[in-house]
């Protein structure tokens, strides 16, 4: 049922074209209420589904299915649509159901030392590009950062990109800034050039019309690949947030909401100290964890 269509009809709202297909979830993923991917409805048909998609406020169909665990998928005939719903589920035989949500979380790697290992060629002509551009304290700020990471960018042919915008750098240099300088030196920037290396990796494994885009479905992926797992809701805010009209992502608004994330964890996980995945702060520390990250 699509909820408050009526309310908003008399402010020009239309309902929407909606139905609703079932999928049987295979038996080696009962119980992890993991969300399917993409290859999955790939390969995989339908259990049963609406016998259309038609807009009305409410639809509904009667199966006869064998015990095992479903997923019910309602959605928009045309894509992008967004709007609120309720879902009902009727039995004659005792049946439980719940959101398939994912736990919020990320990967912790460890931080490499500085002299784990020697520089390649490439990091010795950044050596020389940072060089130049930092001065004689080896250390440089949001704009000089800028102007090194868009003379790398240049280079990669296959990346369709302007390069990165001055916000994204700001907050790159605060995930990387230890000492809160305002600055990074030589160390903290190839270690950021690995995460940004490792992110465009995948950028460029969903980007495979070579658009320079990605779409909002690819980048669930993304940032899964990524390492970061998030719920329905912080997905949405990021399609919000970072996502073209068109409901596009390109490169420098995919790397700053990894850096974003990449932050925000390490922030939460610094003021978690018990590990209990709950903190507390006082409106400083929360104020400067907003603009930090």
């Amino acid at each position: 049922m699509q909820k408050n269509r009526r309310k908003e009809r008399k402010l020009g709202a239309n309902l929407y074209t909606i139905g609703f297909a079932i999928y049987e979830v295979p038996k080696e993923m009962h119980g992890t209420k993991h969300h399917l991917q993409k290859d999955f409805f790939l390969y995989n048909a339908s259990k049963a589904r609406s016998k259309t998609y038609i807009n009305m406020r409410e639809i509904s169909e009667r199966f006869r299915l064998p015990p095992s665990e479903y997923v019910v998928i309602p959605s928009t005939y045309e894509p992008h649509q967004e709007g609120e719903f309720i879902l009902r589920v009727f039995s004659e035989k005792r049946s439980l159901s719940e959101e398939v949500e994912n736990m919020i979380e990320a990967d912790r790697p460890s931080r490499p030392s500085a002299k784990a290992r020697e520089e390649n060629e490439e990091e010795k002509q950044f050596r020389n590009i940072f060089q130049q551009i930092a001065g004689d304290d080896m250390e440089i700020n949001a704009e000089e950062l800028r102007n090194v990471l868009n003379n790398v960018v240049k280079k990669h042919k296959d990346l369709k990109t302007e390069g990165f915008e001055l916000e994204s750098c700001r907050s790159m240099i605060a995930l990387m800034d230890t000492d809160g300088s305002g600055k990074i030196n030589f160390d903290e920037f190839r270690h950021l050039w690995d995460k940004i290396k490792s992110w465009q990796k995948i950028f460029k494994r969903y980007d495979t019309d070579h658009s320079g885009t990605i779409n909002s479905y690819e980048m669930r992926n993304a940032v899964k690949d990524a390492g970061f797992r998030l719920n329905n809701q912080l997905y949405d805010i990021i399609t919000m947030r970072y996502a073209d009209k068109n409901m596009n992502i390109d490169f420098d608004s995919f790397i700053c909401c990894f850096v974003r994330l990449d932050a925000m964890f390490r922030a939460f996980h610094a003021f978690d100290k018990d590990g209990d995945g709950i903190i507390k702060l006082n409106v400083l520390e929360w104020l400067q964890l907003t603009m930090y990250a």
